[in-house]
């Protein structure tokens, strides 16, 4: 009886426990850039934008890419940034977030982050 309660926790502890970690880069993965003075006072802060993309694997299958996972949330943002005219996104973050019980579920979250300046001159 002992051993059915113990192997029955450590079933439980297994399953109902999680393990996460989080990694964070700042970078520009663009191979064509655009360089942005921002030394002068000639620019407005508008706020912040994010995308997210989510992979999900079972058993080390599914999802896509480390690569493509990024240009997901990469587009994401964009998307949600709606820029126009004088408009240009500065200081691109990368936050990715892993989770689940590696290697029978995992579930990695990448969000790219960025400032919105609007020139105006």
């Amino acid at each position: 009886m002992k051993k059915i309660l113990f192997f029955v926790s450590l079933s439980l502890v297994l399953t109902l426990g999680s393990c996460g970690g989080s990694a964070s880069v700042m970078g520009n993965s663009n191979l064509t850039q655009t360089n942005v003075d921002l030394s002068k006072k000639n620019f407005n802060i508008l706020g912040k934008v994010s995308g997210v993309s989510t992979n999900t694997y079972i058993l080390g299958i599914g999802g896509s890419a480390n690569r493509a996972l990024l240009e997901k949330a990469k587009n994401e943002m964009m998307k949600n940034a709606n820029l126009s005219g004088s408009k240009a996104i500065v200081n691109v973050t990368y936050d990715k977030h892993f989770n689940g019980f590696f290697p029978f579920y995992s579930k990695v979250t990448v969000t790219a982050s960025a400032n919105i300046v609007e020139f105006t001159e």
